[in-house]
């Protein structure tokens, strides 16, 4: 009896291809060197703060608030009351029911922005003299207190990028839509705001140019050490551009308190415990806001009141506009309390629902909250760790700044983040249940993966790179 001859595989495509490393091997030395550097070397501004000013000055700005019936283009739906542009495009103003059983409010109505395409947010890098710079641009944004802030090169929505305004082309777009024009260092899907967008994602990215790349008006290049320096001051480094750096491959210590896999368990686990239910419903139905003229507000003048604005910025693809913005009623506190175990820095990281997130929970900071919606509460009603903030001694201060939050859909809307050593009291106890100390490299890990990190903790762990000292 013959032994039949076993048969080869076919070959594929595949075989004798040449293998890459999964990873970037020198990105992170890249990055250290770009954040010593506090001086430029690509032809760029040296005093960026006056930069940005003459920026303000060279074009006219102007943000008017409107009634809801002189909105140009936006119209209330007269069976659902949702508000939304003719084009059917951009975004809409909805109503949205929650339910969160576990949670210490199981129910409630809101409205909510729908704005289901995403957009990008993207910052273009370039060596000058061996160091990384990033195009950075001066945009004017209707929402911004100070109207101009430092943003990244690319900062548009799907609408906009495609020209439904009919206005003019998104400047350096092509780096980050056709193929070929740089190499991706960053590139991820980031949750924005869950309390005011309704499962909304942008694309986050970081190209590296391989070609010359013209500077135009209002753009400027900058090393990481001069962003970082920027990130100390207030209403200077946008959101858009704060959660971008966030996704930067920085080097992490490899030692953690608990490791990955633990830190993922308790993860998924605190996504499995919360019964969460979230739903579009009519704005007209959003029991407990009330519609007038000028705006929409809740019956207790707590949270935020949606208004319309009409806007000019000489600057912007379309000179002039109008629309609605989501104001909050008062400035929040967001803070990370920081430890460091044997050298390694650690945040104490709240497992945060939101209703507008696409999955239930993100990592989100120790403290979230606008304290004014808080002041009534008293005893264990109180927010977790926020009295612990707002009392920290200015020695317990690692790290302060007032930013603004998304300018292109909020208006005044404005946080004071900040790094805050953890008390005896803290780091003696377990954290209570939704809480985990994770460290400042595992934070860097979640955040190239999307939805893992919320918007407001990516500034804060922007700003923790900032106050990292260069080696």
């Amino acid at each position: 009896m013959s032994r039949a001859t076993p048969t080869r595989p076919p070959r594929t495509l595949l075989d004798g291809a040449p293998l890459t490393s999964r990873e970037d091997t020198d990105i992170a030395a890249r990055l250290a060197r770009s954040a010593r550097e506090r001086v430029g070397r690509a032809p760029g501004p040296r005093d960026i703060t006056g930069w940005l000013a003459g920026r303000a000055e060279a074009t006219v700005f102007g943000v008017e608030r409107i009634p809801f019936s002189a909105l140009d283009g936006w119209s209330f739906d007269p069976d659902t009351g949702d508000l939304g542009h003719r084009s059917g495009r951009f975004f809409t103003v909805q109503g949205m029911h929650v339910t969160h059983q576990d949670g210490p409010f199981p129910e409630w109505r809101q409205p909510i922005i729908s704005q289901p395409e995403v957009g990008i947010l993207g910052i273009v890098v370039k060596e000058f003299g061996g160091v990384l710079h990033f195009l950075m641009q001066a945009k004017m944004e209707p929402g911004n207190r100070n109207l101009l802030q430092l943003s990244p090169t690319v900062q548009a929505t799907r609408s906009n990028y495609t020209k439904v305004h009919r206005g003019a082309d998104v400047k350096y777009i092509d780096h980050f839509v056709r193929p070929g024009h740089g190499r991706v260092l960053a590139d991820v899907l980031q949750s924005e705001h869950g309390s005011w967008f309704l499962r909304k994602s942008n694309r986050n990215m970081i190209v590296e140019a391989v070609d010359d790349v013209p500077l135009l008006d209002d753009f400027c290049w900058l090393t990481l050490g001069q962003i970082n320096a920027l990130l100390h001051e207030s209403n200077t480094v946008n959101m858009d551009a704060r959660t971008v750096l966030s996704c930067l491959p920085h080097a992490g210590d490899p030692r953690a308190l608990h490791s990955d896999v633990e830190l993922l368990s308790w993860f998924t686990a605190e996504r499995s415990r919360h019964d969460v239910h979230t739903r579009r419903i009519p704005l007209a139905e959003t029991s407990g806001w009330h519609r007038g003229a000028y705006s929409i507000d809740h019956e207790e003048g707590r949270y935020f009141r949606v208004v319309a604005v009409d806007v000019r910025a000489g600057n912007r693809e379309v000179t002039r506009w109008s629309q609605p913005l989501f104001e909050p009623v008062a400035a929040g506190v967001t803070a990370f309390l920081v430890r460091e175990a044997d050298g390694v820095r650690h945040v104490l990281a709240h497992a945060r629902v939101e209703g507008g997130f696409l999955d239930t929970v993100e990592l989100g900071p120790t403290v979230q909250y606008t304290p004014d919606n808080h002041a009534h509460l008293t005893g264990a009603d109180r927010p977790p760790f926020l009295d612990a903030v707002l009392a920290a001694a200015p020695e317990r201060i690692r790290y302060e700044a007032v930013h603004s939050e998304e300018g292109g859909r909020f208006l005044n809307a404005e946080s004071r983040y900040l790094l805050v050593d953890a008390d005896e009291a803290t780091l003696a106890a377990d954290p209570p249940p939704g809480f985990r100390w994770v460290s400042e490299g595992q934070l860097t890990s979640l955040v190239r993966h999307g939805h893992y990190v919320n918007v407001q903790a990516r500034t804060l762990l922007a700003c923790l790179h900032a106050t990292r000292e260069p080696r």
